[in-house]
Order: structure tokens, then C-alpha cells, then sequence
């Protein structure tokens, strides 16, 4: 009897051992899950990874005008997904962005494309130092415009980023970084694209666009990459701050803000100076930023209707933002925003001062957050003064 219960159990014990076995193998075909920034997936050989996000911006806003209707607006303000990893090797690195909210897609017309693809770009990153990329993704440009829109303090960018700002484009880009944590560090940022904007297929032109952004870091670089999202949640132990500038020039633009707007009836060479400085200590935040965009004859005429005219947005903007964020993790802040159209174009473009201030409770840093914005906006143009305001509630939330 002792026998046969000993036969049984080594019995048992070989089919644990190999259904265990079996079991590994099935396990070792299965990709590594990770979770960090975002869900990750790895190959178990290691030649691809994976990595999957997504965000969306809920928001409800009550508008009040001296021109408009006022009212209630309530939208899902971005709702993006976002796919990024290698392929063969990680120096071989990949970024898919897409877009599905009304606001970020637009109003679709005749002969335009649908503006789902925000990014599609591959990148080599042979060392620590060089990162050379091809594809559409974010120009080198100001510093709020390269920051995602959910790492923003307030509940969108300022007047100056949506009229001068360089946006996403098609081309290639080289940079050359070298951050250091507490030492004098510089980065060279380059691109040469298309000058046209994203997704754009229609006539194929020779007139390219040519960017350089320098940025240096007198006191090393941010913590956790903290010139990536607005305000000190960091809580930089030693002061940091970061100086940049910017010089772009679009040969034969067809759009009015370069990258983004509507088609001008007559080509334009623009040239663009962004400069930004940013500082951070134990909690306090300050920004600034300069931005300036040029053109002769910015005025386009439709050439079957004289009256029917496009202009280039031309002229200069200055914005200034503080903030600070409590031990509790609530933070105020305030930001002012001055534009001034260029000369050319100052009987159709308004003079604008932008006066905002907000109310942010992080919850997990900027991936979950609630905002609260109220931001009062005063327009002048041939000597007629109006103004408007809004009140803001907005929940960000992504992974």
C-alpha cells in the first residue's frame, strides 16, 4: 500500500514538474507587460516595444461677449491616443499621436484632408547625444508650443501661441543634446520640412521650411525633464533655468500662420524669432515668451475677386506666467498676454491683452488634474475697444 501511495505521489509530482515546464514555454511566448508611462509591451526576444497612452480633455466653459452670443459651451476639448517603442533595435525608436476630437480634427471642407495624424515619425538615436528624426511630429519651436497641451498650467496656450506659433510639419529633424543635472548644459535643435503644415497633399512646391532652436541650461538641466510640463511640481531643490531662442524661415508659405490657417491666394516668405526663458525653485514658477513672425506684402488678394483678401498673421506677442503650488497640491496661477499686429495688417488684425488666472488641484501630476481658468480678453482695432471673458472648468485625465 506504502508503494503505491509513493508510486502516486512522484506520479504527481512529474506531471506538476511538467505542466510547469509547459507552462514556461507558453510564458516565454507571451510579450513583458510594464506600467509606467502608459502600458507597455515587449517582445520576449526584445526586438519590438510597445507603448500605448491616451488623454482627453473634458471641459465646460461659460462665455460672455460684447460681439458674440454668450452662452454655455461644453466639449470634449482632445481626446488623443498615443503608440511609441522601437522596432529591431532601441536605438530605432517610433511615435504615432492621433487626434479624434472635433476641435483637434477640425472642420472638414472640399479637397482638404482629415487631420487625425498628429505624429508619425521614426527616430535613430545612435548615442546619448544625437537624435536625428523623420516624419511629422512638433517642430523645434517655442517652449509652450513643444510642451504637450496636457502639461499646460492653464486650460489651453496663449493668444500668442495660437496666432505665432510653428506647429507640426513633414521633414527632418537632427538635434544635438547635451543636458547635464548640475552643470552648464546646452541643447541644438534643426529641422528642415515642408513648410505647409500636417497632412498636407495638395500641390507639391520646392519652397521648404528651415528651423534652429537653441536652448541652454546655465544651472544643469530640469528635474524629471521639467521644462516638458509648465510649473514646479518637481519642487527643484536649487534654482534651474533654461534660456532658448528660435529662428524660422518658411520659403513660399501658402497658409496664413505658416504650418496652420487658411490658404493665402499668393505665396509669402515668412521668417519667425521665438525666444522663451523659463525658472523653477521649490515650488514657484516663472515664464516668459517673445515671439515675433515676419512678411513682406502680408496682404494676399484673391485674384478673381479683389475684394475677397488673406493675410498673413504678422506682427508680435509677449507672455508672462507665475505660479506657485502648495504642499497640498494646489496651485494658483496668473498670466498675462500682450499681441500687436504688424503695420501691415493692423486695420484687420486687433491689438489683444489677455489677463488670466486659474486654479489647478493635481491629483497624480499633470495626468490627473482639475483646472479652473477665468480669463478676461480686451481687442482693440481703428480705435474700437471690446472685450470679452470666460469662466472654466476643465478635467484632464490620461495615462
Amino acid at each position: 500500500m506504502n508503494k503505491i501511495i509513493v508510486a502516486l505521489v512522484l506520479l504527481a509530482i512529474g506531471f506538476t514538474a511538467k505542466a510547469q515546464n509547459d507552462n514556461d514555454i507558453k510564458l516565454a511566448a507571451l510579450p513583458y507587460y510594464t506600467f509606467g508611462k502608459g502600458v507597455g509591451l515587449t517582445s520576449p526576444d526584445s526586438i519590438f516595444k510597445l507603448n500605448i497612452r491616451f488623454r482627453m480633455q473634458n471641459r465646460a466653459t461659460y462665455l460672455e461677449s460684447e460681439t458674440d452670443k454668450n452662452g454655455v459651451e461644453a466639449m470634449v476639448r482632445r481626446m488623443r491616443l498615443k503608440f511609441d517603442g522601437y522596432v529591431g533595435d532601441p536605438k530605432f525608436v517610433y511615435v504615432v499621436q492621433l487626434s479624434f476630437a472635433p476641435g483637434d480634427v477640425g472642420v472638414i471642407e472640399d479637397g482638404d484632408n482629415i487631420n487625425i495624424i498628429r505624429d508619425a515619425v521614426v527616430f535613430y538615436r545612435p548615442n546619448e547625444h544625437w537624435n536625428v528624426g523623420f516624419g511629422q511630429t512638433k517642430l523645434p519651436g517655442n517652449r509652450q508650443r513643444i510642451n504637450s497641451s496636457g502639461a499646460l498650467q492653464l486650460t489651453d496656450r496663449t493668444i500668442n501661441n495660437a496666432s505665432f506659433n510653428i506647429d507640426r510639419d513633414f521633414g527632418l529633424q537632427v538635434y544635438y543634446l547635451n543636458e547635464k543635472p548640475d552643470t552648464f548644459s546646452y541643447n541644438i535643435k534643426t529641422a528642415i520640412s515642408t513648410g505647409e503644415g500636417r497632412n498636407w497633399t495638395k500641390l507639391p512646391e520646392t519652397g521648404l521650411a528651415y528651423t534652429a532652436r537653441l536652448e541652454l541650461y546655465p544651472f544643469g538641466a530640469f528635474t524629471d525633464n521639467g521644462t516638458f510640463f509648465e510649473g514646479d511640481i518637481a519642487r527643484e531643490p536649487t534654482p534651474k533655468l533654461m534660456l532658448s531662442g528660435v529662428y524660422h524661415y518658411n520659403d513660399g508659405a501658402r497658409r496664413t500662420r505658416g504650418t496652420l490657417g487658411l490658404e493665402l491666394f499668393e505665396q509669402r516668405d515668412l521668417t519667425s524669432l521665438l525666444f522663451d526663458a523659463i525658472v523653477k525653485y521649490n515650488g514657484w514658477a516663472f515664464q516668459t515668451a517673445y515671439m515675433n513672425r515676419m512678411a513682406d506684402n502680408p496682404i494676399t488678394y484673391n485674384p478673381e475677386d479683389s475684394s475677397e483678401f488673406r493675410y498673413v498673421v504678422a506682427g508680435e506677442g509677449f507672455d508672462a506666467q507665475a505660479s506657485y503650488i502648495f504642499p497640498n497640491n494646489y496651485e494658483i496661477i496668473g498670466r498675462y498676454s500682450n499681441q500687436k499686429p504688424d503695420q501691415d495688417v493692423d486695420l484687420v488684425m486687433p491689438e489683444t491683452n489677455q489677463y488670466s488666472l486659474g486654479v489647478t488641484k493635481y491629483i497624480w501630476e499633470h495626468s490627473l488634474k482639475l483646472q479652473a481658468e477665468l480669463t478676461k480678453t480686451d481687442f482693440t482695432l481703428n480705435n474700437n475697444d471690446t472685450d470679452s471673458w470666460y469662466l472654466r472648468f476643465q478635467v484632464e485625465i490620461g495615462i
